[in-house]
């Protein structure tokens, strides 16, 4: 007799979906209950043939670890925050806003920052095999049909995706009227010659990464595309790391150039304070090179800097994500999609260009 894949399997009349188990796993997988766990807990002496195989089980069968027990045990009054840059002061008021949000409540936040070469599904992966009982994720790059998985057993709040799901809720700025008012702005200075400097969009190995325009770089990036066609220009686009040094070394690089840039858009204030630090050292200022970052973030204000930037309240965004988190854990299930405004605030790194 031919029996029904496991994968597949109902449960009982009347029952909603059942959470795979660890034992589910192993049968799925063909080992033991033992050797799942080791697989899990990364013990030494596993095979790559049974990683491989055990991986593949838990990738078929959505399975979280622990996930049943923590429906027996009840809340852990914990939140789980996946924070993709340690340093950045931008994710740093987002995480301020949302410590103001829970300082009223029993919860506590657990951050999961991401190292430099690791991808976003380690650090949401480990969260939810904390147990914690929601997870706030900001722009990780991961596939969305893998943050529907995530989302059916543990509720999830994303920050800075344009993604629509119905499973879990997202929270933006509006990265198209930024980009589009950092873009008049420099255009109505009088400026040609503008680079958009921009970090590097999803790595390209998923077929789904930054085809969606789901990134805020990506869409601030469409912005300036357009913008820069429909004035007859021609775009000029960089790369770079997320760190500012990288961004001064390109800046660097620009301003060595047989045709140097006028004015600089920043995709976000961490590459625009590496870009205006280059411009300094060249001794050149805003009538020379125009820097305009995004995020406004504390030091952006400081009159030594003084940066022009589009400010999306990183701290609302936080306090948002808090807020949406506890509606869903108090019983919201429809989608909730939480779009800030963008407003950009002019300050003395910009300026018209020199008179040739």
């Amino acid at each position: 007799m031919t029996s029904q894949p496991r994968a597949a399997r109902e449960p009982a009349s009347g029952a909603g979906p059942r959470p795979s188990t660890i034992q589910d796993v192993a049968r799925e997988a063909g080992v033991s209950r033992a050797a799942v766990s080791k697989v899990i807990r990364n013990a030494y002496g596993v095979s790559e043939h049974m990683r491989t195989q055990v991986e593949a089980a838990i990738d078929r069968l959505g399975y979280r670890p622990r996930v049943a027990a923590r429906a027996m045990r009840g809340a852990s009054f914990t939140l789980g925050f996946e924070v993709p840059q340690v340093g950045n002061d931008f994710l740093t008021m987002i995480v301020d806003g949302a410590t103001e949000a829970l300082s009223a409540t029993p919860y506590q936040m657990i951050i999961a920052p991401l190292g430099r070469d690791q991808k976003s599904d380690v650090a949401i992966n480990s969260l939810a095999d904390r147990q914690v009982d929601g997870i706030v994720a900001i722009s990780p790059r991961v596939d969305p049909a893998w943050l529907d998985r995530i989302a059916e057993h543990t509720p999830l709040v994303m920050i800075g995706r344009h993604d629509r799901s119905d499973r879990y809720d997202t929270i933006t700025g509006d990265d198209r009227s930024g980009a589009d008012q950092v873009m008049t702005h420099l255009l109505e200075l009088g400026h040609r010659r503008i680079t958009h400097l921009t970090i590097h969009p999803s790595r390209p190995e998923p077929p789904w990464a930054g085809q969606a325009g789901d990134e805020p770089h990506v869409a601030r990036t469409t912005v300036y595309r357009e913008r820069m066609l429909a004035a007859g220009l021609g775009p000029s686009v960089v790369h770079t790391l997320f760190d500012g040094s990288e961004a001064h070394a390109a800046t660097r690089a620009l301003l060595a150039s047989p045709e140097p840039p006028t004015a600089i858009f920043a995709g976000n204030d961490t590459l625009a304070i590496g870009v205006l630090s280059a411009v300094a050292e060249a001794g050149l200022d805003a009538r020379d090179v125009s820097v305009v970052g995004y995020d406004d973030v504390p030091i952006a204000r400081h009159p030594l800097v003084s940066l022009t930037s589009v400010d999306q309240s990183g701290t609302t965004l936080g306090r948002e994500a808090v807020r949406l988190l506890l509606e869903r854990l108090a019983g919201r299930t429809e989608p909730v999609r939480y779009e800030a405004p963008a407003v950009l605030h002019v300050r003395r790194s910009s300026a018209a260009p020199r008179e040739p």
